[in-house]
C-alpha cells in the first residue's frame, strides 16, 4: 500500500463522516466545518495523483479506485444537499446521471479492449463540482452574492456534465466502430489466408494425382 493509495482511500473512508456532518448537525452551525471537511477529502484527489506520477506509483488498483472515490465523494454530497432542500434535486439527477453513463461507457470500453480518455471538460467539472459544494453550504448560510456564486457554479456543473457526456460518446462510438471495423478487417484477412491455403491444397493435391498418372502413363520399364 503506498501513498497515494492510502489517500484514495481515506478519500473514501471519509464520505460517511461528511454524509453524517450534513446531515446530523444543524447546517447553520456547522456548515464552515462541514465545507472545509468536504473540501479536504476533495484536495485529496488532487495530492494523490500528484503523488502517483511523482513517484512513479502509478498502480491499476489506484486507477480503479480513485474515480470510484471521486463518485461517491461528489455523489454522497450533492444528493446530501438535496436532502437539506439546498440543491435541486433534477439537477442532481442530471449530474449523477452523467457519472453512471460515463462509468457504463468505460466498463464496456474496457471489455472491448480500448481507453476512454478523461476530456479536459471533464475535469474541469469536477473542480467546478467541488467549488458549487463548497458554494452551497456556505451560500445556505451567509446569503448574498455566496448564494449567488453557488447557483451560477451548480448551473455550470450540468452544464459540464452534458456536454462532456457527448464528448465521451462521441469517443466511445468513435472507438468502438474502428475497433469493429478493425476486427472485421482482420476477420477478412483471415479467410483470405484460410481460402488462399485451401487453394494452395487443391493444387498441390491436382499437381499430385497429374504426377501419379504420368508415371502409370510411361508404364515399366523394357
Amino acid at each position: 500500500m503506498n501513498l497515494p493509495n492510502a489517500l484514495t482511500l481515506a478519500r473514501i473512508f471519509l464520505v460517511p463522516i461528511v454524509v453524517v456532518v450534513f446531515l446530523t448537525v444543524e447546517i447553520r452551525t456547522w456548515a464552515i466545518w462541514g465545507a472545509s471537511l468536504f473540501l479536504a477529502a476533495a484536495l485529496t484527489d488532487l495530492l494523490d495523483g500528484y503523488l502517483a506520477r511523482r513517484r512513479r506509483q502509478v498502480t491499476t488498483l489506484g486507477r480503479l479506485l480513485d474515480p470510484i472515490a471521486d463518485k461517491l465523494l461528489i455523489s454522497s454530497a450533492l444528493v446530501s444537499l438535496v436532502q437539506l432542500r439546498i440543491a435541486p434535486a433534477w439537477m442532481v439527477v442530471i449530474i449523477l446521471g452523467r457519472e453512471f453513463a460515463v462509468s457504463g461507457l468505460r466498463s464496456i470500453a474496457a471489455h472491448e479492449g480500448f481507453d476512454i480518455n478523461v476530456s479536459r471538460l471533464g475535469k474541469g467539472k469536477m473542480v467546478t463540482q467541488v467549488a458549487a459544494v463548497v458554494g452551497l453550504l456556505l451560500g445556505h448560510k451567509y446569503g448574498g452574492w455566496v448564494e449567488l456564486t453557488a447557483k451560477v457554479l451548480l448551473w455550470a456543473v450540468v452544464f459540464f456534465a452534458l456536454i462532456s457526456m457527448v464528448q465521451y460518446f462521441r469517443e466511445f462510438w468513435s472507438k468502438l466502430d474502428g475497433n469493429i471495423k478493425y476486427r472485421e478487417r482482420r476477420r477478412r484477412k483471415a479467410m483470405e489466408l484460410r481460402r488462399q491455403m485451401e487453394a494452395e491444397r487443391l493444387e498441390v493435391g491436382r499437381l499430385e494425382e497429374v504426377e501419379q498418372v504420368r508415371k502409370q502413363g510411361m508404364g515399366p520399364p523394357t
